[in-house]
């Protein structure tokens, strides 16, 4: 595309990213943890353990909590963790990666209340399956169907052209043709092709292989950050130290701009988490579970995996290998940072995790922007949709870096916005679901006790 539509999406990208949504997506996240007194944070140890540990829940549902759990992580570990990382660090200096960690711990309470709201209105459509999410609480919870169709329609946007496709199909065929000098285009036929087989299948297809694929590529990344650090240990404390420093100094930044380093934090937060678009309560509301908290405490371990976790790795690494004011950019700057920790390997762990990353955000996206597709149209269209997502991984294959983010900031903002309200406005349903879980945990603590 021309320089003008590239000049015209980053002016909209700095646009809806200034400084009020920045405060509104913070500021919902604060709120709503300072509404449930904490509940996110007490509660991490217990959530972390019942997402990793078998439950054999009968209630409705399509899929298993872990399933549902390896959904959204599906859609969110991806390019936000690699490419998204190294954006950040490259316009907002290491200090964004700080900024990163506070959206995400704000951000756990936000994604805890999109699963309560996304199990607690949603609905069983024409094929049996289970549908939920914004526009369903949006509607019916608060009573504003005109919300609940703005943000469908930005969400099937955000997945066809934006953080859910697009970006990811660029990331995917710029590190194949680095690494592997496999052509854009070629990469993205193959995708397109991958894509499709699976989301034929529907949720239960894509809940299957993510349970599969995203435990490994998660495992896989985890190690080999820890070989870094390891390795690396003398420079770890130090790479801390910066990230620290730069996140209130902006030093790095070209006249330390402190709010270019916050604002591209949160951004690319939400890009890498993505709580506060709504996205996990999609997820959510296809889970087998018999209350709507215990499915959201799952859901929010997704964010502190995603971000506190498999980000801080690459975020490290990066500040520790310096090479984010030398001229390389997004996969390629991760890249050359892990080579030169790892040599001779550190190319090839980035290649082959992004790409698994790559492919399971794109089937994540692909079940989210369906489920929106649907709430407009109805199920009768389902097929249109995946061909049409399907088809839109090759364009986004050859487009410029820059603009393909550009629009993925954009639409992000546009579905952050309607949810953002319908999370305030049900903020006392959370309270109110979150005191009759503890009240059953209680129970179940005291039948355990005899």
């Amino acid at each position: 595309m021309g320089a003008w539509f590239a000049d015209l999406t980053a002016e909209l990208s700095s646009f809806v990213w200034g400084l009020p949504l920045i405060i509104f997506l913070v500021g919902t996240g604060l709120f709503l943890t300072i509404r449930i007194s904490f509940f996110s944070f007490r509660m991490l140890p217990h959530s972390l353990k019942m997402a990793f540990s078998k439950q054999d829940n009968k209630s409705e549902g399509d899929i298993s909590h872990f399933q549902a759990l390896m959904t959204a992580l599906a859609a969110t570990v991806g390019t936000g963790n690699v490419v998204g990382v190294a954006t950040a660090v490259v316009l907002g200096g290491p200090g964004a990666v700080f900024w990163m960690w506070i959206t995400a711990l704000v951000g756990m309470a936000t994604k805890y209340s999109e699963g309560i709201l996304g199990v607690k209105y949603r609905q069983k459509n024409d094929k049996g399956e289970m549908s939920g999410g914004p526009m369903y609480y949006l509607e019916h919870g608060l009573g504003q169907k005109w919300l609940g169709v703005l943000f469908a329609f930005f969400a099937v946007f955000a997945a066809i052209f934006g953080i859910g496709n697009m970006i990811q199909a660029n990331a995917a065929s710029g590190v194949a043709l680095d690494v592997f000098s496999v052509p854009t285009w070629v990469t993205g036929v193959i995708m397109a092709i991958l894509v499709g087989l699976v989301l034929i299948g529907g949720v239960k297809s894509i809940g299957r292989t993510a349970g599969i694929l995203v435990p490994f590529m998660v495992v896989f990344y985890l190690i080999a950050g820890a070989a870094i650090l390891i390795l690396h240990f003398d420079q770890v404390p130090a790479a801390f130290g910066l990230i620290f420093t730069d996140a209130f100094t902006g030093q790095a930044v070209a006249g330390g701009a402190i709010g270019t380093v916050i604002r591209m934090g949160v951004a690319r937060g939400l890009f890498s988490n993505e709580a506060g678009l709504g996205t996990g309560g999609i997820a959510a509301a296809s889970a087998r579970t018999d209350v709507p908290a215990r499915q959201a405490l799952v859901s929010m371990t997704q964010v502190f995996i995603d971000t506190i976790v498999v980000c801080t790795i690459t975020g490290v690494s990066l500040t520790m290998a310096d090479l984010y004011g030398t001229g390389p950019e997004g996969a390629a700057l991760t890249a050359q940072s892990f080579e030169m920790l790892l040599p001779g390997v550190g190319n090839y762990v980035i290649a082959i995790t992004l790409l698994t990353f790559i492919f399971s955000t794109i089937l994540g996206w692909g079940y989210f922007g369906e489920k929106c597709f649907t709430y407009l149209v109805g199920d009768r269209f389902t097929y249109l949709y995946r061909v049409i997502f399907v088809l839109a991984i090759i364009p986004g294959a050859t487009m410029s870096l820059q603009t393909v983010w550009n629009l993925g900031d954009i639409f992000n903002a546009l579905m952050a916005v309607p949810n953002l309200i319908g999370l305030i406005g049900l903020s006392g349903v959370v309270v109110a679901e979150t005191k009759i879980f503890i009240d059953i945990r209680n129970k179940e603590k005291q039948q355990e006790l005899g």
